[in-house]
């Protein structure tokens, strides 16, 4: 699920002189998955560190010209000796409401600014999984929205078609 370009969220002009404002409309879990595919022989002491990968995605999506919902995938992958020891997925999501934005910023807002407040929640879910599958908790250091965003940016960028041709 890609996020909706700028280009297509209707976005109302702010009001000369009013200050940007964004509200929390609401905060779910939508879904968690959790996977212990190897238990109980995963749960053994082990002789070396497992190798975690971790994914992070953001996407949202308009509800109403001044609503967003925004989701946080976090997933993770841990694997020791060929074998998994644990899957976890985390969507986290968030409803916003984004008042007197001027149009420019709206989209970084909604890609930076919302994931960035959902981030402890969907990170606590995260850690809670993990423990209670037997594994200690998976504690994600944080993340840099801002980066992750300018990346998207680029990548978009890079592949549109170049009109000057």
């Amino acid at each position: 699920m890609a996020p909706a370009p700028a280009e297509t969220i209707e976005i109302p002009a702010a009001e000369p002189g009013a200050q940007p404002f964004l509200r929390i409309l609401g905060q779910y879990l939508k879904d968690l998955s959790f996977e212990n595919p190897n238990a109980p022989q995963s749960l053994a002491p082990q002789t070396t560190q497992p190798d975690i990968n971790v994914s992070v995605n953001v996407n949202a999506r308009n509800l109403a010209p001044n609503d967003y919902e925004v989701e946080l995938q976090l997933e993770a992958k841990a694997m020791a000796q060929g074998k998994v020891m644990f899957a976890a997925e985390v969507r986290y999501a968030g409803a916003f409401r984004l008042e007197n934005f001027p149009q420019q910023l709206t989209h970084a807002a909604v890609l930076i600014e919302c994931p960035r407040m959902l981030f402890p929640f969907a990170r606590q879910i995260l850690a809670e999984a993990t423990r209670n599958g037997g594994f200690p908790p998976l504690m994600l250091d944080p993340i840099d929205f801002a980066a992750m965003y300018q990346q998207r940016i680029k990548a978009q960028q890079g592949a549109a078609p170049n009109l000057t041709n």
